[in-house]
C-alpha cells in the first residue's frame, strides 16, 4: 500500500488548492471541478481538495459543541517567523492560541489548522 494524498473538503476545493499551491509551491495534478490535486514536485505524499457542499470549519481550539478537528497538517520550516509571513501572504491567519514554542498555528482559508514548525 501506498499513501498518496491527505484530503481537505472545502466549500471550493479550486480555492483551497490554490492557497496550498501558493503555500507550498507545488505542482498541481488533477483540476477538476470539485476535485484538486497537489503533488511534491520531488514525489511522496501530496494533498487533494475535494468540494463539500454542506462544509463546516473546525473550531481551533476545539470545545464543546463546536466541529472538531478531525485532522491537520504539519509543515516544516527552517525559519518560523518568515514561513509564518509567508503562510500570511498566501491568505493563512495567525490562530489565536498557540499551544507551545517552536509551532505556530495558522488557519487556511476554510479555516482547516495547520502547523509550521522548526527544529
Amino acid at each position: 500500500m501506498t499513501l498518496t494524498a491527505a484530503v481537505l473538503d472545502a466549500p471550493d476545493a479550486r480555492e483551497l488548492a490554490a492557497f496550498y499551491q501558493r503555500l507550498l509551491g507545488w505542482p498541481m495534478g488533477a483540476d477538476e471541478p470539485d476535485w484538486v490535486t497537489l503533488r511534491p514536485p520531488g514525489g511522496g505524499t501530496g494533498l487533494s481538495f475535494q468540494t463539500e457542499p454542506h462544509y463546516v470549519p473546525p473550531k481551533w481550539p476545539s470545545r464543546p459543541g463546536a466541529q472538531q478537528m478531525m485532522s491537520h497538517v504539519d509543515i516544516e520550516v527552517a525559519d518560523l517567523t518568515s514561513a509564518g509571513a509567508h503562510a500570511v501572504r498566501a491568505g493563512a491567519v495567525l490562530a489565536e492560541v498557540q499551544p507551545q514554542d517552536g509551532v505556530r498555528v495558522y488557519l487556511d482559508p476554510a479555516g482547516h489548522p495547520f502547523c509550521l514548525w522548526a527544529k
